[in-house]
């Protein structure tokens, strides 16, 4: 049955990206918007804007969607993009779902029922169960998560109870479900995922891979397609893998399977049960539009099986709204936003895509995610790819908020990248902004080595432009301030508390992650200006020290 109007459940750039197919296709176009984000670009960008009270209310889409006559939804991704239940309300309330059936959401969105169909598909999954059973290093996840949150790398364990505790408070926070299960965590894998079309009448195609393997906090910086250096049998087995678990839990729609890839072997992740951020890639060098191929499978068409042929490569980043060197979020007004313009749409040819979500003069916040745009380059091959994202990166201005854009720069030409060679240990091994070699080492050198000395525990990166970027004290200072505006949660120590350089002072929230403030160095605690619930801006005085 054709769409018509469409109630896009979801706001910023992907609200934005689902628009312009829409429209292309003659769908009048519905955005909601909910009452802190009445002026943002993606309300400006519909045919027709709906105001409801959050993005988080199933029943809110529902009723905006059924109050303008819209006779379809699509999620986007993040909010209720992979909530069962919000699928299974759209379609009772008569309107056409454009997504993964309500019982594949729920399969694939249980990471622990996911890994068992895995396993049962003949699909290899990594081993998971009790620490004890496990052994360390592990990795504590949250059972119905993603996007980093719920999740944290333990290495000993004295570090379980208090990684166990946050990550099921994050878990709770931003997917109401506090779930946790632990896996055997692998230290340098490659993060590559394979991306899947399925239509409602049993065929299920896989469309190419993506490699995702440059991230912080376990969010993803950089994706390519295809990716570097997969021989033809590894990627063959990874293709037909997802294919497997898309045909055991009978998925429809476009949909990802995320695997980790260690040598020559590969284990499954989970599966993301809707358009993913990084989709462009995969566009770009298939020609395919995945926003349509949605919308064509929601309106009962059959998939065809033979004209996906990827041509050249395609490299994408994302712009954001946070601290080069450590990745916290920012916020701001954005006084100026130069970015490229768009070259390559949905073509073929080299150049450039722009994925924005803000215009000049809107204002970045820290209640949603601070993506400013995705920037896309398809060359005839990578280096191609990389020159044209480099010449993009360089002409991209943003003035009045601070962003990542320094360090995207500083990424697109690390030689480590350049080669094909990063894995999900890549900011751990090479720290933002640090010095590149100006002449590229021999392979053999390349590779990570180290003395036998114990591993060092996990942090986040830090800060190298101390200069510019500095957000604590150092010795003989006495003010702790706050990195980026966020939520007090807990005050971990008193008024007169000896504490050790890295010890944890306070801990925020921003964007549902926590992020503890720590000391710099070794000190008594001489006040605490904050308490938990309170909301703080960014430099906020958090806690006075005495050294």
């Amino acid at each position: 049955m054709p769409i018509r109007k469409v109630l896009v459940a979801n706001r910023g750039e992907i609200a934005i990206r689902t628009f312009r197919t829409c429209q292309e296709l003659g769908i009048t176009t519905v955005a909601v918007a909910a009452p802190d984000d009445n002026g943002s670009l993606h309300a400006r960008k519909a045919d027709e804007t709906v105001q409801i009270s959050s993005y988080l209310h199933s029943e809110e889409h529902i009723r905006a969607a059924k109050s303008v006559g819209a006779d379809a939804i699509h999620p986007g991704y993040g909010f209720l993009a992979e909530s069962g239940d919000f699928a299974e309300a759209v379609e009772a309330a008569g309107l056409t779902w454009v997504g993964p059936s309500p019982e594949a959401l729920r399969l694939g969105g249980d990471k622990l029922a996911a890994k068992r169909i895995a396993r049962e598909a003949g699909v290899p999954v990594l081993p998971d169960g009790e620490p004890g059973e496990i052994g360390f290093p592990l990795l504590v996840k949250a059972a119905a998560g993603g996007g980093g949150r719920g999740m944290r790398v333990v290495r000993a364990s004295a570090e379980l109870d208090d990684a166990l505790a946050t990550a099921e408070r994050e878990a709770a926070g931003a997917f109401g479900d506090g779930t946790l299960y632990c896996e055997r965590y692998l230290d340098r894998p490659r993060h590559v995922e394979v991306q899947l079309l399925a239509d409602a009448h049993g065929t299920i195609v896989a469309v190419g891979e993506r490699d995702c393997s440059v991230q912080r906090r376990h969010q993803k910086v950089l994706e390519e397609s295809p990716a570097p250096h997969l021989g033809a049998g590894l990627r063959a087995a990874m293709l037909d893998a997802a294919v497997a678990f898309g045909q055991a839990i009978e998925y429809r729609s476009a949909g990802t399977v995320e695997f980790v890839v260690d040598g020559g072997e590969f284990f499954f992740l989970e599966l993301n049960g809707r358009i993913q951020v990084e989709h462009p890639v995969t566009e770009a060098v298939t020609g395919i539009d995945l926003v349509e191929r949605q919308i064509r499978i929601a309106e009962g068409e059959h998939l065809a099986t033979d004209c996906y042929k990827a041509e050249g490569r395609a490299v994408e980043v994302r712009l954001y709204a946070e601290d080069p060197g450590t990745f916290l979020p920012q916020a701001g007004h954005i006084e100026r936003l130069r970015l490229p313009s768009n070259s390559l749409l949905q073509s073929q040819g080299r150049g450039v895509r722009v994925d924005a979500g803000v215009e000049e003069g809107d204002e970045i916040g820290l209640s949603y995610d601070p993506l400013i745009a995705k920037l896309i380059a398809h060359g005839r091959d990578r280096d191609d790819a990389f020159e044209i994202l480099a010449a993009a990166l360089a002409e991209t201005e943003v003035v009045g908020v601070t962003t990542n854009l320094r360090f995207l720069r500083w990424l697109v030409a690390h030689p480590v990248v350049l080669a094909g060679e990063a894995t999900t240990a890549f900011l751990t091994e090479h720290p933002p902004l640090s010095p590149v070699p100006l002449v590229q080492a021999p392979a053999s050198w390349r590779q990570p080595w180290r003395l036998n000395l114990p591993a060092p525990s996990p942090m986040t990166p830090p800060d190298v432009d101390l200069e510019s970027h500095r957000h604590g004290p150092t010795q003989g200072e006495s003010a702790v301030i706050a990195p980026m505006p966020g939520t007090v949660i807990r005050v971990e120590v008193e008024a007169g508390t000896e504490v050790s350089a890295r010890q944890a002072l306070v801990v925020l929230e921003a964007m549902k992650m926590e992020i503890p403030v720590h000391s710099p160095f070794d000190a008594i605690v001489k006040a605490i200006h904050v308490a938990a619930g309170d909301r703080v801006a960014g430099g906020a005085l958090l806690v006075e020290l005495e050294s």
